[in-house]
């Protein structure tokens, strides 16, 4: 009978197999040339296309303290048997790792790793300045992100009082909640599924970042919308709630259809905060960006049941006068990741 010890070391790598990845040195003649570096590796053998946490300890002496792991990474496993590489490890930090099957939190959505064009084209039709230039932004890592925004109910919950403009229907999203209130929620939360044991320890839920939810927003695609260009917007109708269709207010999440993979209301009902400070796009390409170190304003993201078709496309960002700012148009969503002291 295999004791406890010996089912970790199935899944378990220690550190003294390593990957050695690196630059290859401009001169054969100077070794001193050669930029080596050497990252953790764990063979994962699974389902294809299960989620699991990959998680780490720092002390081999922990690992049987299931509360010691912390999240490094979701991963989506591409193949049967997969080497995953811990590219963030601190070249002189010990970690022993594990990987554990994760099943999807609650009404959330796994966003897979990709590439993307951040932004709009000059040509595209109510483009405002401030889309661009275009940037290529790699999001390397996945993430869960809330099928709908945080509704009036899940808010209550939590935080135990709603302050929304629109009543009677707790499906309806929480708004007129600035962007502290809407962080505040996200700590609230974190606390009590990692109570729960309903997430690992180490990762937390948070706002995502501007190009996180750009990202998210668009699946994938590059039109104005996540279903199409749709010049006319005589397809809108279908997925958001704006000016034209919302009868002055908001409705429950869900009631529209989704985009790509699956998140509703991406285009409609309400903006919605984000982690990023507001500022302009860099152009040419990045990884991971969170967008400028400080700033006076919060970027939103989104369209609301109050405005034009032209503010509901993918691209559309816009400022916010400050985090305290409280809108009936403003609500949010959240995103379940490694906390960026585990990255």
């Amino acid at each position: 009978m295999q004791t406890h010890f010996q089912k970790l070391f199935r899944f378990l790598l220690v550190m003294a197999t390593v990957l050695a990845v690196g630059k290859l040195p401009t001169s054969a003649q100077n070794p001193a040339d050669l930029d080596l570096q050497l990252y953790a590796g764990l063979t994962i053998t699974g389902t294809i296309d299960t989620i699991y946490s990959v998680e780490c300890v720092t002390d081999f002496a922990q690992t049987n303290n299931a509360s010691a792991w912390s999240c490094v990474e979701f991963l989506k496993l591409p193949a049967s048997s997969f080497l995953w590489v811990d590219k963030s490890a601190p070249a002189k930090d010990k970690r022993f790792y594990r990987a554990v099957a994760f099943a999807a939190p609650n009404q959330m959505v796994f966003i897979p790793p990709g590439t993307f064009w951040m932004g709009s084209p000059t040509t595209e039709a109510g483009r405002s300045t401030n889309e661009g230039p275009q940037t290529a932004v790699t999001i390397s890592r996945g993430f869960w992100m809330g099928k709908y925004p945080v509704t009036q109910e899940e808010y209550r919950k939590v935080v135990g009082s709603n302050p929304s403009r629109f009543i009677g229907n707790s499906s309806r999203p929480v708004e007129q909640v600035d962007w502290f209130s809407a962080t505040n929620y996200c700590a609230m939360l974190t606390r009590h599924e990692r109570a729960l044991g309903l997430i690992p320890m180490g990762s937390a839920y948070r706002l995502p970042t501007e190009a996180e939810w750009e990202y998210a927003c668009r699946a994938w695609t590059s039109t104005r919308f996540s279903y199409g260009d749709d010049p006319g917007y005589t397809n809108l109708t279908r997925y958001a709630w704006y000016g034209d269709n919302s009868g002055g207010t908001t409705h429950p999440v869900g009631m529209k259809q989704p985009n790509p993979w699956g998140l509703y209301d991406m285009h409609g009902n309400v903006f919605e905060w984000t982690q990023s400070w507001y500022g302009p796009y860099s152009g040419g390409s990045q990884m991971d960006p969170k967008g400028p170190a400080s700033g006076t304003s919060r970027v939103y993201r989104g369209g609301a049941w109050y405005e034009v078709a032209g503010l509901c496309r993918s691209a559309l960002r816009g400022k916010a006068f400050g985090p305290t700012t409280k809108l009936a148009t403003l609500g949010f969503r959240v995103v379940l990741a490694p906390e960026e002291s585990q990255q």
